[in-house]
């Protein structure tokens, strides 16, 4: 849970609460000197800002104290798909709406009262009104002049109104020019007819021509309906796996440039498409809480493994040997999974919220895996134990992955940061910073020497693990990324919001959509 949050909930509490006191001091004054006695409808308002300032202070308290705990937060200011965005507050969730509503509603009456103390008085100026006040005395009236009264001038009639052309839908903000100034009719005598005077005419603003539209994504028939959120390359390079909230595992080829095969389909939204080490088969999830392993050749199933009441699978990770795999669940539970028997082997519990990463060390011992609440969990894959537990992020961590000597993880976050871990220490040794969204997915290149990520700012972003340094952005101008990889000749895989997998020259420079999506 975010503590930063609720200490500003705390902070905004306060500072309304002591807003109110400002508005308390008449209730004082007519108790100290009256008593309740002296209470009137006119003391209504101080004494209602005195219970909103007690229930501005005990919330603050109350947030301060932790005892109003909410959800994770996902991102900046963009929603996850699939179950993330369904979980339920924690705690006491009516309670907490109720003090986050309350500073709102207190901050509309501060307002209200701010402009309505002021009313327009003739000549333009202002007379306070906020407090009742004594009436002054009222000037006598001066004598009546021996003069004969003037008789009044004849009423011009008045000119009729301009109708106002109607503003353009949305149009760009563009400078008016003002119409010249228009004198003053004099005043004709009494013996006179008056004349009315010329109205003056704006003509309407100019819209400036909309740009053209851009060009219209490309489509295929056979491409993804919905998001990509996983992809993957063979070790040979020549076919890429992927994965979609429209359920579907497609199978593509790389040199030919179309599908090869749909390779299966999931109940609910598909998450990970991952190569067995075998090079014949594959392991694919997602939320339905299934873990297919099917051949390549034609998409045939061999075996499932399910997941019962550990709910949907999040993420799926495989150990090198293929011997083992590392499924992270909504439940917040992780599943060491033995491949070869077809079995369970551990259930992990420990984590409060769903899981949103999960990796593997390279020499298949150790497994992380991080929550939405940014809370980072090393396990021993043999023995099911927890080695450390550590709150990496202030996030939710949507991207992992180990450092080929093992001794090193990096994790990308809800927090907008990529951070490189000593595994034996559990300290940060290193930060990535420039993404302006959720890092949702992570991954290095062959030789350990670059990180590619993938955020929902809509950019893949290519990094210099040594010196930490961004070396490329990618941007996508059509929504969230949500899956990189690297190609076998190095350039750049992305899949998206916008059904395509797009390739982009490592070098940095404008992407091609590589397999495009379906016709929307």
């Amino acid at each position: 849970m975010n503590r930063l949050a609720d200490r500003s909930l705390a902070l905004v509490l306060a500072v309304v609460a002591a807003a109110c006191l400002a508005h308390v001091y008449p209730l004082i004054d007519i108790l100290a000197g009256r008593g309740l006695a002296g209470l009137d409808v006119a003391m209504l308002r101080p004494a209602a800002y005195s219970a909103a300032a007690l229930a501005c202070f005990i919330g603050a308290l109350l947030f301060l104290a932790g005892q109003l705990p909410g959800r994770p937060v996902h991102a900046a200011g963009v929603p996850l798909f699939g179950r993330d965005a369904e979980l339920e507050p924690a705690g006491r969730p009516r309670l907490r709406r109720t003090f986050l509503v309350l500073p709102v509603v207190v901050l509309l009456a501060l307002l209200g009262d701010g402009f309505g103390s002021w009313r327009p008085h003739e000549g333009g100026e202002h007379v306070a009104s906020a407090l009742p006040m004594e009436s002054a005395p009222k000037p006598e009236p001066p004598e009546p002049s021996p003069v004969a009264p003037t008789p009044p001038l004849p009423q011009a009639p008045p000119p009729e109104q301009t109708a106002t052309p109607p503003a353009a839908a949305n149009p760009p903000a563009l400078p008016v020019q003002p119409a010249p100034p228009v004198a003053a009719p004099a005043v004709p005598p009494a013996s006179a007819a008056a004349t009315p005077p010329e109205v003056a005419v704006i003509p309407p603003p100019t819209v400036a021509p909309l740009p053209p539209s851009p060009p219209a994504a490309p489509t295929q028939p056979d491409g993804h309906r919905d998001a990509v959120v996983w992809l993957a390359v063979a070790p040979d390079g020549r076919s890429i796996m992927s994965a979609s909230t429209d359920h579907t595992i497609k199978l593509w080829d790389v040199g030919g440039k179309h599908l090869m095969r749909n390779l299966g389909v999931h109940k609910d939204m598909a998450r990970t498409a991952l190569y067995m080490p075998d090079g014949v088969s594959a392991l694919t999830a997602g939320d339905d809480g299934e873990i297919v392993q099917r051949k390549l050749a034609d998409g045939a199933v061999l075996h499932v493994f399910q997941s019962g009441q550990n709910g949907g699978v999040n993420k799926l990770a495989i150990s090198p040997d293929g011997r083992r795999a590392v499924s992270g669940h909504d439940t917040g539970n992780v599943i060491i999974w033995d491949l070869v028997n077809g079995s369970v082997l551990h259930v992990l519990t420990g984590h409060d919220w769903s899981i949103s990463a999960v990796a593997v060390s390279p020499d298949g011992k150790q497994a992380l895996s991080g929550s939405i609440d940014g809370t980072l969990k090393l396990w021993d894959i043999d023995s099911g134990k927890q080695l450390r537990s550590w709150h990496g992020h202030e996030q939710g961590t949507y991207g992992a992955v180990f450092t080929a000597d093992g001794h090193h993880l990096i994790t990308g976050s809800g927090d907008l940061t990529i951070k490189v871990w000593d595994v034996d220490s559990g300290r940060e040794v290193k930060r990535f910073e420039g993404h302006e969204g959720t890092v949702y997915a992570l991954v290095l290149s062959a030789d350990g020497k670059r990180l590619l990520s993938g955020s929902l700012d809509g950019t893949a972003r290519l990094w210099d693990m040594a010196s930490g340094n961004q070396i490329a952005m990618f941007d996508s101008q059509t929504g969230p990324i949500y899956a990189v990889a690297f190609a076998a000749d190095g350039t750049v895989l992305t899949g998206g919001s916008d059904r395509t997998i797009r390739e982009w020259p490592a070098a940095g420079g404008d992407g091609v959509v590589l397999f495009a999506g379906a016709p929307g």
